[in-house]
């Protein structure tokens, strides 16, 4: 809905003398506002410093590239770990695998001290989740491939 301005003149009894109103009848009756003044909004965090916010971005970057690197790594040790496993058995024990590195990296989280405010504790659960996850995945249909390709009569001759 559109807003109109509210008439601030007093009525006129001919038509003829709503054009003779005066700017100082407005300036009287229409309190000035002040534009600059902001409205008075409690801050719903507390005040970040700057260094501060740095250390916290340093250590979830770390967490980020830990977690990447670990991805890598636990793919590859996957492939052989589970050699011995045969079928649907294996693929489940790979994913429990990758499921307790994880874990263990929230553990490594919890233990880097990092000063998060209350709306963001679950970045640790979260920084870097999905690259973890497609890295180690990626990683283990790769390396498994590679491994197990020479094996097979009709595939990737190396």
């Amino acid at each position: 809905m559109a807003k109109h301005k509210k008439k601030t003149s007093k009525p006129t009894p001919e038509p003829e003398d709503s054009k003779k109103e005066s700017i100082e009848d407005i300036s009287e009756e229409t309190p000035a506002i002040d534009s600059t003044e902001e409205p008075n909004i409690p801050p719903t965090e507390p005040p970040v410093n700057p260094v501060e916010d740095s250390e916290k971005n340093r250590k979830l970057n770390k967490l980020f590239w830990l977690r990447v690197g670990l991805a890598v790594i636990a793919g590859t040790i996957a492939t052989f770990i589970f050699e011995d496993i045969e079928g649907e058995e294996r693929r489940w024990a790979s994913i429990a695998f990758m499921i307790i590195i994880f874990a263990g990296t929230i553990v490594i989280a919890k233990g880097m001290k990092m000063q998060l405010p209350s709306s963001d504790r679950k970045k640790i659960v979260t920084q870097g989740i999905g690259s973890y996850i497609f890295l180690y995945l990626f990683t283990w249909i790769v390396t498994y491939t590679l491994v197990n390709s020479g094996s097979v009569s009709s595939g990737i001759n190396i």
